[in-house]
């Protein structure tokens, strides 16, 4: 049992900090009026770099890597910051909101639960089927049954499959931090693919700085610049990656499910979007699903404990 109480607490961090994603939908608004969004994802990025570099420094004393695997780092911040957060942009420009939001959340676990075996040693059970399936029937709810309506016509075909790109490239992105994890800790991990990724960022933001007016920065958009590098960056990837890595990649993807519930109660709190009775059905059949994710690992140690005691008894 202590094992699993161990483990509730790294369930605990998935949520929360997919609920901190899902706001970031309406807070980022603020702020992409001011920037270009390849400016503004740079700076959430780059500034968080030397925060996490100091936070390394001080918690581990150093800040090294084998050159051997700075290569991995270099492709994994490539793939995981640089070409996804630009495919996220551009598939929510050339289709519609409620398309994006489906194809960038939908498909990701199912990917990472696909392609695990080939970085992991993890295995799909029962329970994480049936717990992922009931999930992802909630997330269809609560973005189909929001105010934009899905349509996945021919007009939307280029965003369609930027988006599901975006799952495809980011549930491997997942993945490949798993072997190094083992190695490193998610902190050092998740501190140089980062820097990596900002850097490439870079050439993509070259003629996004003169459209910049430095006056409108008001105190709302800093609020929004400070969430997205201390909150959505710096704290959001080192518990998402140490909870990643303790409870598996493939149960962990599941809970990026929370992610459009979030951001249906960020639209409603900050921009008075209507929330549907749908939607609100769809978070209830989201968190039930994660329930029995988050439950396999107990019914597997009951049924451990129980076949124990039959041996002792024999």
């Amino acid at each position: 049992m202590t094992y699993v109480k161990g483990n509730s607490i790294f369930y605990i961090g998935l949520t929360i900090i997919s609920i901190i994603w899902g706001i970031n939908f309406g807070i980022s608004r603020w702020a992409m009026e001011v920037f270009t969004a390849e400016v503004f994802t740079l700076l959430r990025f780059g500034l968080a770099v030397p925060i996490l570099f100091l936070i390394l420094y001080k918690l581990e004393g150093s800040i090294k890597v084998e050159k051997r695997d700075l290569l991995k780092l270099v492709i994994i911040g490539f793939f995981g910051v640089t070409i996804l957060e630009l495919l996220v942009m551009y598939s929510i420009k050339y289709t519609t909101l409620a398309n994006a939001s489906l194809l960038n959340v939908a498909p990701w676990p199912i990917f990472a639960a696909l392609f695990a075996p080939l970085f992991t040693k993890e295995v799909m059970t029962k329970r994480i089927v049936l717990g992922g399936a009931i999930a992802l029937i909630g997330v269809t709810l609560i973005i189909g049954g929001g105010s934009d309506n899905l349509d996945l016509s021919g007009q939307y075909m280029l965003g369609n499959l930027l988006a599901l790109a975006v799952s495809l490239i980011g549930a491997l992105f997942n993945l490949a931090c798993m072997p190094l994890m083992k190695k490193y800790s998610p902190l050092r991990v998740s501190t140089w693919y980062i820097l990596f990724g900002s850097l490439f960022l870079i050439p993509f933001t070259l003629g996004g700085w003169s459209d910049i007016h430095w006056s409108t920065l008001t105190l709302p958009v800093v609020g929004a610049i400070l969430y997205n590098v201390i909150l959505c960056t710096v704290v959001a990837f080192l518990v998402w990656n140490a909870s990643m890595n303790r409870v598996g990649a493939t149960k962990a993807n599941f809970y990026r499910y929370v992610v459009p519930a979030a951001a249906a109660v960020a639209g409603a709190l900050f921009f008075n979007e209507p929330i549907m009775i749908g939607q609100i059905i769809g978070a209830i059949i989201i968190m039930s699903g994660l329930v029995i994710i988050g439950a396999e690992k107990k019914q597997l140690e009951k049924e451990g404990t129980v076949d124990s005691q039959q041996k002792v008894a024999n």
